[in-house]
């Protein structure tokens, strides 16, 4: 019985330590979304800061209520953000890799002798411009 007991403190105190962890990094993150905010204005900030950091538990659940719409919105508009970013840069991956294609497929032609080096270096500009 002993040893069953202790397996349950060791339980409890293994979930108390994941709530408290989880609830610290929930803090850091309204915290971040605060300075994330730019329609909040500087002493909204801070008082946000201020309720987060000296009350947390309260803070946190007004901030919910309060801001968790606006926190929504700015996470959806920065991962929008990010897969733009992804997709141009691919893009330009691909353009790149579609370039060196062309040259190389003229570059082909050009060595079997069925364009000229004229056209080659015709088709050599228009990939690349």
């Amino acid at each position: 019985m002993d040893f069953f007991e202790n397996f349950l403190n060791i339980l409890l105190w293994s979930l108390w330590f994941f709530i408290w962890i989880s609830f610290i990094f929930l803090i850091i993150r309204f915290v971040f979304d605060v300075f994330r905010d730019e329609k909040l204005s500087v002493f909204g900030k801070i008082l946000w800061t201020l309720a987060l950091v000296l009350l947390p538990i309260l803070g946190a659940l007004i901030y919910i209520f309060a801001r968790g719409r606006g926190m929504a919105e700015r996470d959806v508009e920065a991962a929008k953000s990010m897969r733009s970013a992804q997709v141009e840069y691919t893009k330009g991956l691909m353009t790149e890799a579609g370039s060196a294609g062309e040259i190389k497929a003229a570059k082909e032609l050009l060595d079997a002798g069925a364009i000229t080096p004229e056209e080659f270096e015709t088709l050599k500009a228009k990939a690349l411009g």
